[in-house]
């Protein structure tokens, strides 16, 4: 829904909202307020640093960044012009090569140099490390269809774009250091410099000091670390890069950057390169600092280390709306990254967008699935979880998508892959996450007395149940033959059923499962059970 075509109730409700996109927003109006209502455009930026493999963090920051955009779109109803700028910090120097990446020890001769002066590991489809990388996050980009232009800080600093800033930094160059060296160790203080050059000899990007400099030309002087010899370089195209707080504030200062968000890692940076781009005359743009992502041992995420999730990974076995909704979910909450969030991320997905078209508008603009679309969710029936597919892969034992289809249709009557295809894409999707994470960790283990007892027991009611029993009236006879076996929490019987006949320590709700298995079919797999077949 476009903010321009957003009824009156709906904008009411907009304003209040204490969705976080909104209050972000709103933090923007204010930004626009204190201007005295100047109405140029709001400027969003995300950074990228690809200096590894893309990951999920870094298409978080879009989608999120997008949900704002979209919010402040919203509230002033299209009435302020918005660009989204996604940059990446592509001239940095390759600091150490990444551990999931081949041809490693061609990449460790070009250590230092400018991930664009890296050759591509990959292939020969690249000129660079650098601009491989750029590719894979925005062919990425583009798949999900985010509204956004791509910068290159190489391209940025070689054109000139940044020069007029570059020579506003080396004016301010004491400024610079006096925000910066408090921070700092003692042998770090006498050495630190914001410009960093590229060294004409080496191609490498040096971290020297800067042992003289001259305004006026444009130039700063430094030692060549193995020569010692003295070099004059100017500070502008694309001469030298900014060590990268004072890079952060000259990309502020110079484009005019309006909102960025940052991880909660970088609370402290952001706040001195606000203090550079004071400095430098700039006014630092709106954010917040969201939680960390955290691999499967709670540890962050990092590029180089290649652990956690990537972007293909997390799309091998669910959608990218599934990822967007586990972005807008606490985005100031640490949560862990790793395969074993995706099913529930794919089912709350659905959930929210089933629950979409009954909602008040009041409750659609807080609806994570109003956010993820920008205002326009589609219309999907999805009349079996994720969960439930799952289960159905591993009881069936089979992985046919034609066979799983003819348990969906007597199900659902009517329900093809033709006239469903996301629930087809979803059949796919739940394939292949069985068969690499839920199979290989299945054990399937005997019943107790009492459970084969419990078990014999729901075998009886359930035959005689008709065949198109609802879910509801066999999960009824579920929970009687629970209590009728005295378990003393239902929820023990419920998991020795997930255990003894699916081989897992929880699962779907019962009788829904019941239900789209089959009633002979569950029946058929109890027998196996009581035979010690599915334990052996």
């Amino acid at each position: 829904m476009s903010a321009q075509a957003l009824p009156e109730e709906w904008l009411a409700a907009a304003q209040v909202s204490k969705a976080w996109p909104f209050e972000e927003a709103r933090k923007l109006i204010d930004r626009l307020e204190k201007r005295g209502g100047e109405k140029r455009e709001i400027l969003f930026e995300t950074g990228y640093g690809p200096s590894g493999l893309p990951h999920i963090g870094t298409f978080g920051e879009v989608a999120r960044t997008t949900m704002v955009r979209h919010a402040f779109r919203i509230l002033t109803k299209d009435s302020v012009p918005t660009r989204l700028l996604c940059f990446s910090d592509d001239m940095d120097g390759l600091r150490k090569v990444p551990e999931n990446v081949p041809n490693r020890e061609m990449m460790e001769a070009h250590l230092g140099k400018p991930l664009t002066e890296v050759p591509d590991p990959f292939s020969n489809e690249y000129d660079s490390f650098g601009r491989a990388n750029n590719a894979r996050l925005r062919a990425f980009l583009d798949k999900f269809g985010f509204d956004y232009e791509f910068a290159s800080a190489t391209d940025y600093y070689k054109s000139g774009r940044f020069d007029e800033t570059l020579l506003k930094m080396l004016s301010v160059y004491e400024k610079v250091r006096a925000i910066i060296l408090p921070t700092l160790g003692e042998e770090r203080r006498a050495t630190y410099s914001p410009f960093l050059p590229i060294c004409p000899r080496t191609g490498i990007v040096l971290q020297v000091p800067t042992i003289a400099r001259d305004p006026e030309a444009g130039t700063i002087t430094y030692l060549d670390p193995q020569t010692k010899e003295e070099v004059t370089v100017g500070v502008t195209g694309g001469q030298v890069k900014c060590q990268w707080k004072a890079d952060w504030a000259l990309r502020w200062t110079a484009l005019g950057v309006d909102y960025e968000m940052a991880g909660k890692d970088l609370i402290d940076s952001v706040r001195l390169s606000s203090q550079i781009c004071r400095a430098l005359g700039g006014n630092p743009p709106e954010g917040f600092n969201y939680e960390l992502f955290l691999d499967e041992n709670g540890e962050k995420i990092s590029k180089s280390r290649g652990n956690g999730l990537t972007i293909d990974e997390w799309l091998a076995y669910a959608s990218p709306e599934s990822l967007a909704l586990y972005m807008f979910q606490k985005p100031r909450s640490a949560k862990r990254l790793y395969f074993d969030v995706i099913p529930r991320a794919v089912d709350e997905y659905f959930s929210h967008l089933a629950a979409y078209e009954a909602q008040a508008p009041e409750q659609k603009i807080v609806n994570p699935v109003w956010h993820i679309h920008s205002g326009q969710p589609p219309e999907v029936e999805m009349p079996v979880s994720f969960a439930m597919l799952l289960n159905l892969v591993s009881a069936s034992n089979s992985e046919d998508a034609r066979v799983l289809w003819g348990f969906i249709s007597r199900y659902a009557p009517g329900a093809s892959a033709e006239s469903h295809p996301a629930l087809n894409e979803l059949v796919g999707y739940a394939i292949r996450y069985y068969n690499d994470f839920v199979k290989p960790t299945k054990s399937f283990r005997a019943p107790t007395d009492t459970e084969k007892a419990a078990l014999a027991d729901l075998d009886q009611r359930l035959s005689a149940l008709p065949d198109n029993a609802s879910g509801e009236e066999i999960q009824n006879e579920v929970y009687a033959v629970g209590k009728a076996h005295d378990f003393g929490n239902l929820r023990d019987w419920f998991q020795a059923l997930y255990q003894v006949l699916l081989g897992q320590d929880q699962g779907p709700r019962f009788g829904s499962f019941v239900a789209l298995y089959g009633i002979g079919e569950t029946r058929a797999l109890i027998a196996k059970a009581l035979e010690g077949k599915l334990a052996a």
